[in-house]
């Protein structure tokens, strides 16, 4: 089995690529085929756009929520091309990341000029040791957001 690091690093990286040849200010779902493209090349599992129902008082209820990606079946993806991440963007991966039963997803957020500055690695019921800023902008920064 492949090491959850060395997957979301080679996200990571990949969006990178994406990024340094298109730039910002396309559409989502632009960077969304090219990332899931370039992955897939890698031989890593890249699935799009997978529905995932929400689990309401026993009963099985599809709402129309979906996955960007899902790599390898352990990384949840969410791409933006916002002007800037908001709480509400890790609260919709931390729901993600709960209804799959993933552990770590990854916001990347196309709409900057640096992609570093825009992709933040979050791990389900991570909390961050006192006085540590999880702000940073290293791609391999760990927000933490209760689970």
């Amino acid at each position: 089995m492949i090491p959850i690091d060395s997957i979301t690093e080679a996200i990571i990286g990949d969006a990178i690529a994406v990024h340094r040849e298109l730039g910002p200010g396309l559409l989502e779902s632009v960077y969304e085929t090219c990332l899931a493209t370039l992955i897939s090349r890698r031989g890593l599992k890249a699935e799009r756009q997978i529905p995932m129902p929400v689990i309401f008082q026993g009963e099985r209820i599809e709402c129309g929520y979906k996955l960007d990606l899902l790599i390898e079946r352990r990384v949840v993806v969410e791409l933006k091309t916002v002007a800037k991440l908001e709480p509400v963007h890790f609260a919709q991966l931390m729901t993600y990341l709960k209804l799959s039963r993933c552990e770590v997803g990854l916001l990347i957020n196309f709409n900057v000029t640096r992609l570093a500055d825009g992709v933040r690695r979050v791990v389900r019921g991570y909390q961050e040791p006192a006085g540590v800023s999880s702000r940073t902008s290293a791609p391999s920064a760990i927000d933490s957001v209760g689970a």
